[in-house]
């Protein structure tokens, strides 16, 4: 690819990558913040079961993250549409 496909045709996508960017990054920190605060409850406090159900939030912490991010790509797909994703295809494939 040139640079010039490389390079974002509207100021949004560079927006969007930063959104996407900063969201996993506080969806990873919350789930090791977490992973922490469930090692000290499981054995700093001796509170099993607490460090049990707090050691379930990672997952879930992730999987809303994964979530949220694939929806922002099926808007994107969305609103580039079916003409220019077979365009694209297209230029890729040298037809």
């Amino acid at each position: 690819m040139s640079e010039a496909e490389q390079t974002p045709t509207r100021p949004e996508s560079t927006t969007m990558e930063a959104a996407e960017e900063s969201t996993r990054d506080v969806a990873i920190i919350a789930s090791a913040m977490s992973v922490l605060l469930a090692w000290h409850q499981f054995f700093v406090r001796g509170d099993k079961e607490r460090g049990l159900f707090v050691g379930l939030w990672p997952p879930t912490i992730l999987a809303f993250a994964s979530y949220f991010n694939q929806k922002r790509m099926e808007e994107r797909l969305e609103s580039i549409g079916a003409s220019s994703i077979v365009k694209s295809l297209d230029q890729m494939l040298n037809r």
